[in-house]
């Protein structure tokens, strides 16, 4: 597979390993009845590579829909939204990991530099039935292709959806004006598919129900392709209306089985299965010779007179109702297959987005101005019907979402408007670096909580006429909460152990980092914690996700799981050095495969640990204060 190279590549492939984990800090809750404690949805403050470090103790592998909007690299530095990546902050952290070679950069290394391991943070958040979609123009469409080959892997590439971003093109635009922006989508597994979008009124039109049949239905195809493998559904069919032998149309067969379409047959007037020694005519219809034909198809024809056929299909047609397979032309015509409306399901997404169905830049600024009171704050806003179409494809009513590019919270607009439309319970996280994160991004996503518009200022009138619920509707208003959070500590310091940090967070952090676990889980289902389960009289779990209820482990407050047959203990005081002896180990019942155990101090000689499969590990701080 073909790879791009960048000046500075090598620094960065990995240096999403390097970046540290930090403690998000709560700063307050903000809901639409104001007694929230606190939200699923998160809102983050800080620079988003550290910030999807964070996450991923508790959110790796279950993030379903991830979408970003991160800078096009146009060279345009006078939006709010710095389109070239010479933020400083993002110049200061390319000098500390690629050195002073970056200072040489074009701004296509330094864009790629800044993408590169933010995307391998992303591919882990993403759950195995996830979808990524990021928007992009044209000036890094294709190294962007080239670094989401590398980090999802070709095979998971899904689509680069055009979408139509402009309803006009001014008519002095120079050279070929560009009236789309790419949205390039990847999978983590290459079987995702999206689910299908609601069908229009227009597709509908088409369906009709002149028999009042149970459903609407269109006129389909009685046969597919492929006649020649298919052998035992190429046969003739009697007319009950002409007695004329129908057959597929030349290389075809029958739709379905032949004790199906006996079935529908028997619907106009009894029928039988004969053979007609119709060989030549089988082999003609197949597009073979006559001796490779099978000499066994019988023929669907009337069990009684073509007479008697003829007057009973003739009852049918007038009473309504025509089996699945019908006659045209007052019953004279060709057969044809029903298609019912019900059965279509919906409408299949295409990789190309039109500004009718999914909002265009205008839109989009007009909307902003709306929630801000005449005011736009943010220059390159999406349109939220453009997030709404990838909610639709690409989540469940219970999805994560994630934006780590959250600009003025589109995403998390749309998220709200789906839960209001549908009573689902999305959740959003967005993550957004720059200082405007709690004026616009959070400003915005509290409008929309509690309403916004002119119709705000009418709400007395909209509530006297429409009543409280259709005053609810009037005022654009979707309820719902968030939290906001700034990035805190970090839990390592050169190395060893942050003691700001508060102990729960660590014992999450290291379990996390033994096992990979999301949640800091106990037997990779539930959540850290110390809580007594019941468990068989010998002591041992009843299941590899049970702790042990009244067992030692349980009731020693170190312990924090066990995974895959191993059991890990945490032996750590803030104010003291531990150690790991033989009256610790008392304390410790329960059968496992191995244990790993972490304190300051081991005073276990190493063939008794060994015999026990006991693994010590020196907690990563300095005890010489103690």
């Amino acid at each position: 597979m073909p790879t791009l190279d960048w000046i500075g590549k090598k620094k960065v492939v990995n240096h999403h390993l390097d970046v540290p984990f930090r403690v998000l800090e709560k700063k307050y809750t903000y809901s639409a009845d104001n007694k929230s404690q606190d939200s699923e949805n998160k809102i983050i403050h800080g620079d988003n590579l550290e910030a999807l470090k964070s996450l991923l103790p508790e959110y790796e592998g279950k993030i379903k829909c991830i979408y970003i909007d991160p800078p096009y690299n146009t060279g345009n530095e006078g939006w709010i939204y710095n389109d070239n990546v010479n933020d400083p902050r993002i110049k200061k952290w390319l000098g500390e990991v690629v050195g002073k070679e970056s200072e040489d950069f074009t701004r296509h290394d330094k864009w790629l530099c800044m993408m590169y391991p933010r995307l391998k943070l992303l591919q882990k958040l993403l759950s195995e039935d996830g979808a990524i979609f990021i928007s992009i123009d044209d000036n890094e469409q294709a190294n962007l292709k080239l670094i989401c080959d590398e980090i999802f892997g070709s095979g998971n590439f899904v689509a680069n959806i055009s979408w139509q971003r402009t309803y006009s093109i001014r008519n002095d635009s120079k050279g070929i004006p560009s009236e789309v922006e790419h949205i390039i989508v990847y999978s983590k597994s290459p079987d995702w598919q999206p689910k299908a979008l609601a069908r229009t009124a227009e597709m509908d039109k088409a369906y009709k129900n002149p028999d009042n049949d149970f459903s609407a239905w269109m006129s389909g195809s009685p046969v597919a392709s492929e006649g020649a493998t298919h052998q035992g559904m190429v046969y003739a069919i009697q007319h009950p209306f002409t007695g004329e032998m129908l057959y597929p149309s030349d290389t075809a067969h029958w739709r379905y089985q032949q004790d199906t379409m006996l079935e529908y047959m028997n619907g106009w007037c009894e029928y039988k299965l004969e053979d007609l020694h119709d060989e030549e005519m089988r082999a003609k219809v197949c597009g073979i010779s006559a001796s490779e034909v099978r000499k066994d198809v019988k023929a669907i024809v009337l069990a009684k007179s073509l007479e008697e056929s003829k007057k009973k299909a003739e009852a049918v047609y007038k009473r309504g109702q025509w089996p699945r397979f019908y006659f045209t032309n007052g019953g004279k015509g060709g057969i044809r297959r029903k298609v019912y409306l019900d059965s279509v399901g919906g409408r299949i997404t295409t990789n190309f987005y039109n500004f009718e169905e999914c909002g265009h830049t205008d839109e989009a600024k007009k909307e902003i101005k709306a929630i801000f009171g005449g005011s736009a704050p943010f220059d390159t806003p999406k349109p939220t019907r453009l997030i709404e179409r990838i909610l639709q494809i690409a989540t469940d009513k219970d999805s994560i979402i994630l934006d780590s590019f959250a600009g003025s919270g589109t995403t998390a607009h749309a998220v709200l408007n789906m839960n209001k439309r549908d009573g689902g319970n999305r959740k959003f996280i967005l993550i957004e670096m720059m200082d405007y994160a709690e004026t616009i991004t959070a400003e915005r996503v509290k409008r929309v909580i509690r309403g916004y518009g002119k119709e705000i200022d009418s709400c007395e009138f909209a509530e006297s006429k429409l009543g409280k619920q259709g005053a609810e509707s009037h005022l654009r208003r979707t309820g719902g909460s968030f939290s906001f959070y700034e990035l805190g500590e970090p839990l390592l310091i050169n190395n060893l152990l942050n003691e700001k940090v508060d102990t729960q967070t660590i014992r999450e952090y290291i379990y996390f980092t033994e096992t990979g676990n999301a949640q800091g889980i106990v037997g990779a289902a539930e959540p850290l914690r110390n809580e007594v389960k019941q468990c068989s009289d010998s002591g041992t779990p009843k299941s590899p996700t049970a702790t042990c209820g009244g067992c030692a482990q349980n009731e020693n407050k170190y312990f924090l799981g066990n995974n895959l047959g191993a059991a890990y203990w945490f032996y750590y005081e803030k104010e003291k050095a531990t150690t790991l002896d033989i009256d610790f180990l008392s304390t410790i019942k329960g059968k496992y495969g191995q244990y790993i155990i972490y304190a300051d101090i081991c005073l276990i000689p190493q063939e008794l640990l060994q015999k026990n499969n006991i693994v010590f590990k020196k907690i990563p701080r300095d005890i010489k204060k103690f």
